[in-house]
């Protein structure tokens, strides 16, 4: 159940900061005012929370690992809300993160 939990708290991650990143990016790039900044700096703010939840308690190994899930959610995202089209080296090196965050976090280690 671990390894679930630490997958669905990627997930919950993924989805404050890099929506928090896009809500601050439409307030200034697109012009949606102050209100989209806020809510972006909040949800940022959350991604920074829920990290903190990881049951791993290495700081670094936990946000190296989380950087492979941003680089495939940040991918998933712009397909979902801003139609963007990834090409097969977008993919490629999508997973070959996520090959790395499955080696990082849930490799066997002695302990």
């Amino acid at each position: 159940m671990t390894v679930a939990r630490s997958v669905l708290l990627f997930v919950l991650a993924a989805i404050a900061e890099i929506g928090g990143a896009w809500l601050v990016w439409q307030g200034v790039r697109e012009s949606r005012g102050w209100l989209w900044i806020g809510a972006g700096v909040l949800a940022l703010g959350a991604y920074g929370f829920v990290a903190t939840l990881q049951p791993d308690a290495n700081f670094g190994r936990i946000l190296a690992a989380y950087g492979g899930v941003f680089v495939a959610g940040s991918l998933l995202w712009g397909m979902a809300v801003d139609g963007f089209r990834p090409d097969r080296y977008d993919v490629v090196g999508a997973l070959l993160c996520l090959v790395g965050v499955a080696v990082i976090m849930y490799a066997p280690r002695a302990t």
